[in-house]
């Protein structure tokens, strides 16, 4: 008879036994059409849930280490209240509950507003942190799936807020980049 702890360790080798070459693709593809679906409708939400297999993957694939698995957890959670947030439609202004106007997270220095910006700039700033922490390819290239994904969310939710998001976050690069070299 077979345990639990058994059952559930076939279940992982068999998803991580997958070729992570065309998982990748097929959540890469089902992510572009996710962001065709949500620029047409100008609707987040398509977004969010196209780019859930990708993260799902990305939480499968990293391996434990220094705030990477952790982060990736992270990065399924804050996608999934995300979800509820723009479903139920709830607007909460965090730049008012913490009496400033940017939070530091993640080496980054976030704007603050609607509680519906601040999950998908998270996440674009999580899934950063993951292409520089993480070591291996699929790894990486699930991040800046999700990291495009999160700035397309981004975007359609706040167009405004889009623009501040993108220049965080490319500063963030050239600045992990720079001490990089």
């Amino acid at each position: 008879m077979e345990t639990q702890e058994q059952r559930e360790s076939k279940k992982t080798s068999g998803i991580k036994s997958l070729n992570p070459f065309n998982v990748c693709l097929v959540v890469t593809l089902f992510m572009i059409v996710g962001v065709f679906i949500g620029l047409g409708t100008k609707n987040p939400l398509w977004v969010l849930i196209f780019i859930l297999p990708a993260v799902i993957y990305e939480v499968i694939r990293t391996e434990p280490g220094a705030s990477t698995k952790f982060s990736s957890i992270l990065l399924l959670i804050v996608i999934i209240l995300e979800l509820f947030l723009i479903l139920f439609g709830v607007n909460y202004d965090l730049a008012k509950f913490f009496e400033t106007d940017e939070k530091y997270v993640a080496g980054y220095s976030l704007p603050l507003g609607d509680i519906k910006v601040f999950g998908p700039l998270l996440t674009a700033v999580l899934s950063t942190v993951l292409i520089f922490r993480t070591y291996g390819p699929y790894t990486k290239w699930l991040s800046v799936i999700i990291a495009i994904g999160s700035l397309v969310a981004v975007y359609l939710i706040s167009p405004t807020f889009f623009t501040q998001a993108l220049k965080l976050i490319v500063n963030g690069l050239f600045d992990r980049l720079y001490y990089a070299f």
